[in-house]
């Protein structure tokens, strides 16, 4: 894909990030409780990463947003410990690369904010991303991270920055 921008997420993405998300999780299974869908920040990612040591990029081509990804603070977590949250991709936008371009930015981002552990959590069914966390380094843990509340994830993965 070319005339790609990689660029921090703005008030004015906040409906299209949404779109994103919503769009995509449900074709995961990932809806109902426990599930990153449901979070209230969904409506406001620019606000909600916004905060310190938090960061949100969008993926645009033509001016249309097609996914998007960011880290933050793990809560429940010692200081240096981010988690790499919500990101997702239109399917158009998938098997480009893209993933890996954003995964990689969000990863110096964190590294340049001081943290020094990136944790994640996803779902079995999401094969591309599991093979895109395992193939920059993710380790798979047998348990949770932290408190995210996103008790429908049945996948772990941390890696050290």
């Amino acid at each position: 894909m070319t005339d790609l921008a990689l660029r921090p997420v703005t008030a004015a993405d906040d409906p299209a990030i949404a779109h994103v998300i919503r769009t995509v999780m449900p074709t995961f299974g990932a809806q109902g409780p426990g599930f990153a869908i449901n979070d209230p920040e969904v409506d406001w990612m620019s606000r909600a990463y916004s905060a310190p040591r938090s960061a949100y990029f969008v993926v645009e081509r033509d001016g249309r947003v097609l996914g998007g990804g960011g880290i933050a603070p793990l809560a429940g977590a010692t200081d240096d410990v981010c988690e790499l949250r919500k990101m997702y991709f239109l399917p158009e936008a998938r098997g480009h690369g893209l993933g890996e371009r954003l995964l990689r930015h969000c990863l110096e981002v964190a590294r340049g904010l001081g943290y020094r552990t990136c944790y994640l959590e996803t779902l079995t069914g999401m094969d591309a991303a599991i093979a895109l966390y395992e193939k920059l380094g993710f380790q798979r843990l047998s348990a949770p991270m932290g408190d995210t509340g996103h008790h429908g994830c049945n996948r772990y993965y941390a890696r050290s920055l």
